[in-house]
């Protein structure tokens, strides 16, 4: 069993000791206290300062949606539905004789640069698992292309080592790319698919942020996966999967990543799959799986922040700065004593609204 052991403390920015700031010191553990690798060592919940240095955020993933690799006409349709993130399919949207049709149709896209007509969407590629042995040719065609996709979505992760195969071969197709100037990271989504990658997640993470050529960003809960592993029947209120999904939230939030909620597989049904955008993001998601364009627009308004929140987070913050300005620490705020989980809660608000926009 595998737990975080946490210490708070107060220490001041400046010698004469009249600003303080609060930092969270953590370590990945086993049930023994043995140290599972360094963590993230301080993370910064609050700071007075203007020079602390802004965190780089990934892009916003409300929506994310599959596309099968070999669909031409979807591929090309797919640049008016606007969902935040689309992804070629190379695995479980595509038949197994069509595989080859896929990897060539995606390699046509990126060397053409059809992917530039998806607009402000995200192109990325799901490839096929590292022990389907179609993964190799997978990362060929996408990164042997005139240009490469936004990101890459590796599914079905059970091991570590698996991570680290796929980073090995990643690296080697960027450099083999032969680019003048030193490859960015790509940005990595991967797939947490069977109750031993669930219950392994951890560390599994852990291994996904120390990756040499991927930027880990994103776990997607593979829930249909997960149910045939544990041998769970599909209920119409998912209550089957609760411990799952929370517990996907909660390592993803430890490391810092975006949490994608479960598929609604009944496409047609649009108020149930509003009802459950809804409450997987007040579970913590950021995001949710789509199979079909029409829940594109519901699952974007359910993970969307509401224009009061808007207003209600830029009056907070603007507060927040005037009572520092006066030295003040602790404040009211229509009506409520502000505490720090309140401000960063109002500054993730800010930041999606944002990057929305962009």
């Amino acid at each position: 069993m595998q737990g975080l052991a946490c210490r708070i403390s107060l220490r001041p920015l400046i010698s004469t000791g009249q600003e303080w700031t609060k930092t969270l010191q953590w370590k990945l553990c086993d049930s023994s206290g043995r140290v599972l690798g360094p963590g993230h060592g301080e993370s910064r919940l609050f700071s007075s300062t203007s020079s602390q240095a802004k965190e780089k955020k990934p892009p916003p993933r409300r929506a994310i949606l599959y596309v099968p690799g070999n669909d031409e006409r979807k591929i090309k349709k797919v640049a008016s539905i606007g969902a935040d993130c689309i992804v070629l399919d190379c695995e479980d949207g595509v038949a197994a004789n069509k595989k080859d049709a896929a990897q060539e149709m995606i390699h046509e896209v990126l060397n053409t640069g059809l992917h530039g007509s998806f607009g402000r969407s995200e192109c990325c590629v799901r490839t096929n698992s590292v022990d389907s042995g179609l993964c190799e040719e997978d990362l060929k065609a996408a990164l042997t292309a005139s240009h490469l996709p936004h990101s890459l979505m590796l599914p079905k992760v059970n091991e570590a080592d698996e991570l680290k195969w796929y980073d090995d071969r990643v690296s080697k197709a960027l450099a083999g790319r032969g680019d003048s100037k030193k490859q960015k990271l790509l940005p990595l989504i991967w797939m947490a698919e069977s109750a031993k990658s669930v219950m392994d997640l951890p560390e599994l993470a852990h291994v996904a942020e120390n990756l040499s050529s991927l930027e880990s960003q994103c776990i997607v809960f593979g829930s249909d996966d997960f149910c045939a592993d544990i041998g769970a029947v599909r209920t119409h209120d998912a209550s089957e999967l609760l411990y799952a999904r929370q517990r996907v939230v909660v390592i993803c939030k430890a490391f810092r990543l975006q949490a994608i909620d479960l598929v609604y597989i009944d496409y047609k049904n649009l108020e149930g799959c509003r009802r459950q955008s809804l409450e997987g993001a007040s579970m913590g998601f950021t995001g949710k799986q789509a199979i079909h364009p029409s829940q594109i627009p519901i699952i974007h308004d359910a993970f969307s922040p509401s224009e009061d929140k808007i207003q209600w987070a830029t009056r907070l913050i603007q507060e927040f700065q005037r009572n520092q300005e006066l030295g003040k620490g602790a404040f009211v705020f229509d009506g409520k004593m502000i505490d720090m989980p309140l401000l960063l809660q109002a500054k993730g608000i800010i930041h999606l609204a944002e990057g929305i926009k962009t």
